[in-house]
């Protein structure tokens, strides 16, 4: 089933409890699918992500032959993060440029891994499932109009339910309404459990730092049309907040891409 915009009604979310690992084995064929975990100092919690995909999802791990390969980036690491995703059974490779951010740690990903549909989830969440990986490929695998899958949930604040995710709050979803009114249907559009089929994060790129989210959305959108976008209800995320301080940093990479992006003024806006 495609998404699409009836009577501006966007219909492209859907439940991570609506695939199933076996069926979607079944209707990968003989395509590959990579998991891919950008990783910069995440050793608290990179082990248990990387065996619950290697469990649950491959072959060789016992479980369900889903994934093909599960790869960790590690992005100029301090911690043990390298040694322990590789004991968990993940392929670790090192960012072609030590500690430079998501984005080209992501690109270095692509480049990395042979899979024909590439998933990304990152390594600092304290509550992940296998549900994550398959709630992602499911559109993808089972509608080829799909260009991109974003995740979405609810995102606990120092123990109250919601309140995470304040770059998104106060910088992404701004910056949204204002430029690109028609992703405002997106719920999560940083999130960094994303997947997408090979071809086209290799025609739309990968931007450097903490906008490559943002931006793959907008490029995406672009190229394909908000319709080639889904998004799945992946529950509740937990994971690491970091103090305002270290944010910064990632709302002025958001808001230097938007502008690179954003539509120019029409020439009637101008008179």
């Amino acid at each position: 089933m495609g998404i699409a915009l009836t009577h501006g009604e966007y219909t492209g979310r859907f439940t991570s409890e609506r695939f199933d690992a076996s069926s979607l084995a079944e209707a990968k064929g003989a395509r590959r699918v990579s998991v891919c975990i950008p990783a910069r100092d995440e050793a608290a919690t990179v082990g248990p992500i990387v065996h619950a995909v290697v469990a649950a999802l491959t072959r060789a791990g016992g479980g369900v032959p889903l994934v093909d390969q599960v790869v960790v980036v590690d992005d100029g690491s301090a911690d043990r993060t390298a040694e322990l995703a590789a004991q968990a059974g993940a392929r670790v490779v090192s960012a072609r440029t030590p500690s430079g951010g998501k984005g080209q740690a992501m690109r270095s990903a692509v480049n990395a891994v042979d899979g024909d549909f590439i998933v990304f989830v990152d390594a600092d969440v304290t509550n992940f499932g296998p549900h994550f990986v398959t709630g992602l490929l499911g559109p993808l695998l089972l509608d080829d109009s799909y260009g991109l899958v974003k995740g979405f949930y609810r995102r606990p604040l120092h123990g109250v339910p919601d309140g995470g995710g304040r770059v998104t709050e106060l910088t992404a979803k701004p910056i949204i309404e204002l430029l690109f009114p028609h992703l405002s249907v997106i719920e999560q559009p940083l999130a960094g459990e994303t997947a997408a089929p090979r071809s086209v994060l290799e025609k739309c790129g990968l931007a450097d730092g903490y906008a490559v989210e943002l931006a793959l959305l907008v490029d995406v959108a672009t190229l394909y049309g908000v319709e080639a976008i889904a998004q799945v209800d992946l529950g509740v995320r937990v994971h690491r907040n970091r103090p305002l301080t270290e944010l910064r940093p990632q709302a002025t990479d958001i808001l230097r891409a938007a502008l690179a992006r954003a539509p120019l003024p029409s020439e009637t806006a101008l008179d």
